[in-house]
């Protein structure tokens, strides 16, 4: 299919849902996205990401792919390898960019290395519990990085298996629960502040930054409930914030798209303390599209139909092919 081709005659492929934890809202990220492009015109199909892929695309190949799947294999560079295997253009970021952002102890390298501020962190593999002695090593871990701290997995998304610990006693129950989706767990030190994301797309002048959101959960922690059900959070957008501040928040999240080598879109979260300091948390390239998710929130405050977008991300891969 010529890059130029009527926008009816392109056959988008959304691939959601796989079998990860964050299946559910995949699929739902999958059919508002396929709404939204079919508004423009184009032909797609939402299909639920399983062992039938490779058949599908050798019968039926579509002309481009839009990967939705929310953590693995959508986000870690799986999928978008097999689909360049497959020499199928793909809207989003390719394997490489892909596996940088999802394995979280190496983007922080990453932006560690390239000047971009990250909470201090260590990690520790769920192997090395048993070798050294769970309880003696989280102390150790606690006196030397201080309390309070936060754990969460070294890879995946939606908040899942993500714990605060502000007393000793609740580190090892947040390492367990951090264990029941990873074997390997990143621990920060927990940074005060707004809890702050920023979307970045390029649609043809390079990675530009969205206005920002800022997320208030109305109770407790932003986490897979307080993300994905309607009236548990409160997001403000663009975030109320000096105009100085705001615009080093967009430099800070274009450099990070940058550094891992992101593509089309990504989500970069981020927390900005009282005075305005910035500490980036991690990038998402498979950003969420529901009801609820900031990145088509985003895209409504800059003025942009999110269909057209999304459309255009696809001329993009189109051209790339």
């Amino acid at each position: 299919m010529k890059a130029g081709a009527a926008a009816s005659d392109v056959r988008v492929l959304i691939l959601a849902g796989g079998m990860s934890y964050e299946h559910d809202v995949s699929l739902k990220s999958g059919r508002r996205a396929a709404d939204a492009l079919q508004r423009q015109g184009m032909n797609c199909e939402v299909r639920d990401l399983d062992g039938e892929l490779l058949p599908a695309l050798g019968e039926f190949p579509p002309d481009v792919v839009l990967p939705l799947v929310h953590g693995s294999p959508g986000e870690d560079g799986s999928l978008q390898a097999v689909l360049e295997l497959s020499d199928i253009p793909i809207v989003g970021t390719g394997s490489i960019g892909a596996r940088r952002a999802w394995n979280k102890i190496t983007a922080k390298d990453l932006l560690r290395s390239a000047g971009i501020p990250t909470p201090d962190w260590t990690s520790m593999p769920r192997q090395a519990f048993s070798d050294f002695g769970a309880r003696k090593l989280l102390d150790r871990i606690a006196a030397k990085m201080g309390l309070p701290l936060v754990v969460k997995p070294n890879s995946g998304g939606s908040g899942l298996g993500v714990h605060a610990v502000h007393k000793e006693d609740d580190f090892p129950s947040a390492m367990m629960g951090c264990f029941s989706y990873s074997d390997e767990a990143l621990i920060e030190s927990f940074v005060e502040g707004r809890d702050i994301a920023v979307g970045v797309v390029d649609l043809g002048e390079g990675p530009t930054a969205l206005p920002p959101v800022e997320i208030a959960p109305l109770h407790g922690d932003y986490d897979y409930a307080a993300r994905y059900n309607p009236g548990a959070t409160r997001w403000t957008v663009p975030a109320d914030m000096d105009a100085a501040v705001a615009a080093r928040v967009a430099e800070v999240a274009v450099h990070v798209h940058r550094t891992l080598g992101l593509g089309d879109m990504s989500r970069v979260d981020l927390i900005v303390d009282d005075a305005g300091a910035i500490q980036v948390l991690e990038a998402n390239v498979a950003p969420g599209t529901t009801e609820t998710s900031l990145l088509p929130m985003a895209i409504e405050a800059a003025g942009l139909d999110f269909g057209e977008v999304l459309a255009t991300m696809v001329r993009r891969a189109l051209a790339r092919s």
